[in-house]
């Protein structure tokens, strides 16, 4: 949605309650200028301490490196709550970036994933399909044939979507639905290792945070835990076009990580549960070698998160690869992430158009082929609320 249309959705609204919000914007205001000028007199104090606690680093030192072929990687998840049931859709999509001129690869179709599905209504449908989404989309990940491939969201996120799908699953009153994602769990935990750990040289896999509260470089500086900055917010500002901070291993969680898969037991045969509990302990182990650093790649561009693993950091060749690819991916100061992100971005989110239109043709057809009353068909596929995320 454009901004000429959220302008034009507030003549919906009461014209004194958009009168008394701007009233009330006025306060905001001068506290965004106070925090903005605190901020610009600083400046020198912050960068002053990034560079003499080795935190400030600068892309050019790092060795030069041709531009890399890039693609992003992203998903997203829509459920229609019909009168009789649930229908669902899951779908990731690879991206790819700018391509180099003198570039010949060749990535054959598909470069997508979709699954839609007729659920019972049940809370846990989406927990269950999120966790498919987010396996697919690694998947996706460990095929493109790029040397630098963008995720989108944090390393840790397939975990969480990971852990929270297989606790659904496993109390899920519709084994179909936990089947289908059982005999995807092996696959989906590959790729994961795959991508947490890369081998090949050629291969850099890059997660690009939006959204971060993080504060590891704020407790490196000893700025103390109640500074009002985040880390993001912070370097935005205080890193110059071109500069990243050192690679640091990602905060651990207060409690260890933990992946509990035991739902495949009622699916699986043994052999293939014992292959699924040695890729789990990977998944685990490769965890706690992520790495994140902070890097401004333009002037009109805020500081970037990024995380990666180990073996990409400890390599200046690699690490060249992996800053310049994202670098090449800014093309104008309007979109505020790589390229092939902002592409795919644009594309998922409207996910919820597909289970629009396959509702539409399931009622055609029904109603073509329904030998009751035709009101049935149309009022049992009558959507009352579209759910989506990504």
């Amino acid at each position: 949605m454009n901004e000429s249309t959220n302008f034009e959705k507030l003549s919906e609204l009461p014209q004194s309650l958009i009168f008394d919000a701007f009233e009330q914007i006025k306060d905001i205001e001068h506290e965004l200028l106070k925090s903005f000028d605190d901020l610009r007199e600083r400046k020198t104090e912050f960068r002053d301490k990034l560079r003499g606690s080795g935190l400030l680093k600068h892309a050019a030192s790092l060795p030069e490196k041709q531009s890399p072929t890039t693609c992003g990687i992203d998903g997203a998840y829509a459920i229609d709550k019909l009168l009789a049931t649930d229908l669902v859709v899951v779908g990731a999509v690879a991206v790819e970036g700018f391509t180099p001129p003198s570039e010949k690869r060749f990535w054959p179709e598909p470069k997508h994933f979709v699954q839609i599905g007729i659920e019972p209504h049940h809370e846990d449908t989406l927990s269950i399909f999120r966790a498919g989404m987010i396996g697919k989309e690694l998947i996706l990940a460990q095929n493109a044939p790029h040397e630098l491939v963008l995720l989108d969201g944090s390393l840790t996120t397939p975990l969480i979507f990971f852990n929270q799908g297989f606790a659904k699953a496993k109390s899920f009153p519709n084994t179909k639905t936990s089947e289908w994602l059982a005999k995807q769990v092996r696959e989906f935990l590959a790729s994961y290792c795959y991508v947490l750990a890369p081998q090949r040289n050629d291969r850099q896999w890059v997660s690009v945070v939006k959204y971060s509260k993080r504060k590891e470089i704020i407790r490196e500086l000893e700025l103390g835990s109640d500074s009002p900055y985040d880390d993001r917010g912070l370097l935005s500002s205080v890193l110059e076009a071109g500069e990243y901070t050192k690679p640091l291993p990602i905060e651990p969680p207060e409690n260890p990580w933990n992946l509990n898969a035991a739902f495949v037991n009622s699916f699986l045969d043994d052999n293939e549960c014992t292959e699924i509990n040695r890729l789990k302990d990977q998944v685990l182990d490769y965890l706690k070698t992520i790495h994140v650093l902070y890097y401004r790649p333009r002037v009109y561009m805020p500081a970037l998160r990024l995380e990666m693993s180990h073996a990409i950091v400890n390599s200046s060749h690699r690490l060249a690869i992996a800053l310049q690819g994202v670098k090449d991916q800014y093309g104008k100061a309007s979109i505020m992430e790589p390229y092939p992100l902002y592409m795919e971005d644009r594309m998922v989110k409207h996910i919820a158009q597909v289970l629009a239109a396959s509702r539409h043709r399931i009622s055609q057809n029904l109603a073509e082929n329904y030998e009751g009353e035709i009101n049935d068909v149309f009022t049992s596929l009558h959507s009352y609320r579209t759910e989506q995320g990504r």
